[in-house]
């Protein structure tokens, strides 16, 4: 008993850590136009060039560093990555607080890409200390913890942006990172490690070589994609469903986080059903399902069909991700799970470059409907891969 009590307590620290975490980030990723213009002093002809430049710069620093620090992590321990990626995120938040032009945050950015890594450290953490059996339903919590922190963070960062001021936001954020730290050295044990796996020693490039884990990396660049996809077009597009820009950020923002509240209410639910039936199984349905529903949004003419879609959408997303993440864990041994964990969140990160790049795209030279069929055939596709690659490993 005192071991099971013992995983669900870290478990529960883990999930608080990831919601800190994803909160920190989207209470103020979403108002960082705003944020150059009014305390950065760039002119609005230029802010989206800058704004470009530093939402992506972080993601490509990330995308190569993240293996690196999966590889440092097997080695020397996966608290002490974790402890390194929260104290580096929380100083480079308080150092974007400070700053005085657009050309040192995007430098602290490029700092934010070397500090990265939290998630997949705590995703290793969390694959090396529950029980197998739990594995699934577990990922799913975390997966909840991640999307609850997504929603709560913009609707969090637009009060105290208004009550304190935006540098005040990049404070709090710092505080809350600096928080997770702490959280993690007092209370986060270092998973313990199967000796007989330690004499293995496994190089990235032997994992890579594995089919499975080739499958899921490309996977989750697509899901990654897909999921970014909207950003760029979802304030246009609700605009144009509602036929008014007057309040648009506010009604975007709670039309866009109706995904994030349904991911957080399923996504325990698909990792029990993944742990049940098979990881692989729940993942083609929740693929297929989320293509089907981001097909039937671009149908809508009215905000209310499109907004219901959205809450949709994010039901079957919230199958996805814990399906890759079990499929990963189940199929490296344990003293690899920091590598295979970093290559993981590299795989999101050039995904989060590419989606709003496609978005973008897609809505500028062919309509702003169109990016929902793109995603949608992207999702089915996937799907099928799923369905006829898929076997008893997954």
């Amino acid at each position: 008993m005192e071991k099971r009590r013992d995983w669900r307590i870290v478990l529960a620290v883990l999930t608080c850590s990831v919601v800190l975490m994803s909160a920190s980030y989207t209470m103020l990723i979403p108002f960082l136009p705003l944020y150059l213009i009014t305390e950065l002093g760039v002119d609005k002809a230029d802010v989206n060039m800058w704004n470009g430049a530093i939402f992506s710069i972080t993601f490509l620093i990330g995308a190569v560093m993240a293996p690196i620090w999966g590889k440092i992590a097997d080695k020397k321990g996966r608290k002490m990555m974790a402890v390194r990626a929260s104290i580096g995120l929380s100083v480079t938040y308080f150092l974007g607080g400070i700053v005085t032009s657009p050309e040192q945050l995007f430098m602290v950015r490029i700092l934010q890409g070397f500090a990265a890594g939290l998630w997949s450290s705590e995703l290793a953490i969390v694959a090396g200390s529950v029980p197998m059996e739990k594995l699934g339903f577990s990922l799913g919590i975390m997966e909840a913890g991640l999307t609850s922190g997504g929603v709560i963070g913009p609707l969090l960062g637009g009060v105290l942006a208004h009550v304190f001021g935006m540098r005040a936001s990049f404070m709090i954020a710092g505080c809350a990172l600096f928080t997770i730290s702490l959280i993690t050295i007092f209370f986060v044990p270092e998973p313990l490690r199967n000796k007989d796996d330690g004499k293995i020693r496994v190089r990235q490039k032997d994992l890579l070589r594995q089919p499975i884990i080739r499958r899921m990396l490309l996977l989750a660049i697509f899901v990654q994609m897909v999921i970014l996809i909207l950003q760029p077009i979802i304030t246009l597009y609700v605009a144009h469903l509602r036929g008014s820009m007057e309040n648009i950020v506010l009604i975007a923002g709670v039309v866009f986080s109706l995904g994030g509240i349904a991911a957080s209410i399923a996504a325990p639910f698909w990792g029990r059903m993944g742990q049940k039936k098979s990881f692989g199984k729940m993942m083609y349905m929740a693929m297929a399902g989320a293509g089907i529903a981001m097909l039937i949004q671009s149908l809508p003419n009215t905000l209310i069909l499109f907004a219901m879609m959205q809450f949709v959408c994010g039901l079957f997303f919230a199958g996805i991700n814990p399906s890759i993440c079990a499929v990963l864990a189940n199929n490296t041994q344990s003293s690899a799970q920091g590598s295979v964990f970093g290559m993981l969140f590299s795989a999101q990160q050039i995904g989060s470059m590419a989606g709003p790049l496609l978005g973008g795209v897609i809505g500028t030279y062919w309509g702003l409907k169109e990016v929902f069929v793109v995603a949608g055939f992207i999702m089915l596709s996937a799907s099928i891969f799923v369905k006829t690659t898929r076997h008893k490993a997954y």
